[in-house]
């Protein structure tokens, strides 16, 4: 999604300085300081909105049906005081990404699925991801568990634009590959998304984790995937992901030094 927005505000067709009010003045109308908050604190988590998925209305396990998502969710957020002063300081919010996968719909008029499909997906042979969860993917999917809870949760569909891509490791691990290498973004995006986003990323929805970072010293990507969620799969995919960059570094050294 961020990738998407930079090259969007490479192309002009988007401005990373312009308002929330202006793209989407009529929920920004119950949204709080929605004429202070830009695409940039958006893509950054910086806009201070509430967080939808933290509402004790939401329900996880509830089938999601795209038509209405972004209303339903959107709803439990509007006229809600913001968390901060929008730019002033950072919380992760999935309103945001929900945000601006509506922006993208209405700049592009269509959908922005088919936008990072044509322009990222297709040009890098990622065959194995998917703009979301549909029936034909299900029986590849592995199974997705939360603690304390029996049920299988891999057939939860999220259509959210804040979470609902469906991926290999190995795709994920080539995309963020591209990010780095200078073969997804041209000069010029990449100095832009250098300065909205960051080349990694850790996430959950019920019965998974995923883990998508990317090391500069020693010049490795790390991608893992857990089929179950909660604070004590995180905090052991943490204690992995250390290990790994560990063993990166001694080979890196090993390397540098010829022995």
């Amino acid at each position: 999604m961020a990738a998407a927005v930079t090259r969007l505000a490479a192309n002009g067709q988007l401005d990373p300085d312009a308002s929330l009010l202006e793209y989407l003045p009529q929920q920004s109308a119950r949204i709080t300081q929605a004429e202070n908050i830009t695409l940039q604190m958006l893509v950054q988590h910086r806009s201070g909105i509430a967080n939808y998925t933290d509402d004790p209305a939401f329900n996880w396990f509830e089938p999601f049906d795209e038509a209405s998502v972004t209303e339903r969710s959107l709803a439990l957020i509007y006229d809600k005081p913001a968390l901060f002063e929008p730019g002033t300081d950072y919380a992760y919010s999935n309103t945001n990404y929900l945000l601006l996968g509506r922006i993208m719909d209405k700049t592009l008029g269509y959908s922005y699925r088919d936008y990072i499909r044509k322009e990222f997906l297709q040009p890098l042979g990622l065959q194995h991801t998917y703009g979301m969860l549909i029936e034909p993917l299900l029986p590849a999917l592995m199974s997705g568990y939360v603690t304390g809870y029996d049920a299988d949760l891999k057939s939860l569909a999220f259509k959210s634009p804040a979470g609902a891509m469906v991926a290999t490791a190995e795709d994920v691990a080539v995309f963020l590959r591209a990010l780095n290498d200078g073969s997804l973004l041209t000069q010029k995006e990449q100095a832009l998304y250098n300065n909205l986003y960051v080349n990694s990323h850790d996430g959950w929805l019920p019965g998974y984790l995923s883990f998508a970072r990317y090391d500069e010293p020693t010049d490795t990507v790390v991608v893992m995937f857990a089929s179950t969620s909660g604070d004590d799969p995180w905090l052991i995919c943490d204690i992995i992901y250390r290990r790994i960059l560990k063993i990166a570094d001694q080979r890196r050294h090993t390397a540098s030094t010829g022995q």
